[in-house]
């Protein structure tokens, strides 16, 4: 066989396996269809963690699989085992292109509107790649505390309603604001801002994102000053940038919050990209 037919014959395995590589939708492990799907088409009492593949690897892997376990026991009082929870996810990635997006579900068998226990469920949902807006975005500010804050919950209509009212009026997105009038976190994402000099973390019940966890223990180790302190709307004035993050991207600029213009900080933007780099991106 020829250099040039051997090379068209390469040219077409790979074509052939990217084909074959496809997203998927599998409730433990195996491919759910429209039996599996229907009991959850309504269902609310959930949660989930998203992240971001790369090359077939995964960024603070160990902070999903935290989550996910904490997250169970809060909800259902016990957890799908560490192992099992990743050789699924490993198994979805190996099924797919070397970039995507995948989310991990995991809800009760028993359903909701019950107290009767069930048998915990994983659902594993692949998708294509995502980083999010480059931004800068600009953000509406309301009062909303979301139940079971440091839960990744499904079912939250308050935070597309509150999206969707944002754009209304004119802004991107919306940043939340507790009844002590503190800032937590914006709709699906974690919010960090800038003093000119350290990070600021805001100081509220909220959800720890996965990259939040991420660029705060690799700015420990990088040495950048960070801290955490309540954020209420009149101390925006004097901070020197913002932006929010969640599995798509640790630093889309922030440039409105409100009616307070916020300046650009490119050092604390590149800061937080730094972080984020910095931590090993790992194979399930």
């Amino acid at each position: 066989m020829s250099r040039l037919n051997v090379a068209a014959e390469n040219t077409h395995s790979v074509r052939q396996e990217r084909t074959m590589s496809s997203f998927l939708v599998q409730r433990d492990g195996q491919d759910a269809g429209a039996a599996e799907l229907a009991p959850l088409a309504f269902a609310g009492y959930a949660h989930f963690t998203a992240m971001q593949v790369r090359d077939g690897r995964i960024r603070g892997l160990d902070l999903h699989l935290d989550r996910l376990r904490a997250a169970s026991v809060t909800m259902f009082g016990r957890a799908v085992a560490d192992e099992r929870v990743l050789g699924l996810i490993r198994q979805a990635v190996q099924a797919g292109p070397a970039d995507l997006s995948l989310t991990a579900t995991i809800y009760s068998g028993a359903g909701e509107f019950t107290a009767a226990d069930g048998e915990p469920h994983v659902l594993v949902r692949t998708g294509p790649a995502s980083s999010g807006p480059q931004g800068p975005l600009a953000l509406s500010v309301v009062e909303h505390e979301r139940t079971l804050p440091t839960v990744k919950h499904v079912g939250e209509v308050a935070k597309t309603y509150y999206l969707r009212q944002a754009v209304a009026d004119g802004f991107d997105d919306a940043a939340f604001l507790d009844r002590r009038d503190r800032f937590g976190e914006a709709s699906i994402w974690n919010l960090a801002f800038w003093d000119g000099a350290a990070v600021v973390w805001p100081a509220a019940a909220m959800l720890t994102g996965t990259t939040m966890g991420i660029v705060r223990r690799q700015l420990d180790r990088l040495g950048v000053p960070q801290r955490v302190e309540p954020i209420r709307p009149a101390d925006l004035p004097g901070l020197a940038g913002a932006v929010v993050m969640n599995s798509w991207t640790p630093a889309v600029p922030v440039n409105r919050i409100g009616t307070v213009p916020v300046p650009e900080a490119p050092e604390f933007y590149a800061a937080l990209r730094g972080a984020f780099e910095a931590e090993p991106a790992v194979r399930p």
